[in-house]
């Protein structure tokens, strides 16, 4: 799984985007909104390592899930 935060412009605010191993999008969800749905993505149980890692992340820069 891949990790792409996507900066938001005037008043859309910025986005984070799931991308499975073909680049296919699996979610996206507003990157300053509590996480919520993650058991869908095999994420449950790691809302705290997910919300470091999104924090860290730079802009426009894919990034492999490791988590």
């Amino acid at each position: 799984m891949y990790i792409i935060k996507v900066k938001g412009k005037a008043k859309i605010p910025d986005y984070i985007q799931l991308r499975d191993a073909n680049f296919v999008l699996i979610a996206y969800f507003r990157a300053d909104r509590p996480l919520k749905n993650l058991d869908r993505y095999g994420l449950d149980g790691k809302e705290g390592a997910l919300a470091a890692v999104i924090e860290a992340l730079a802009f426009g820069k894919l990034q492999k899930l490791e988590i």
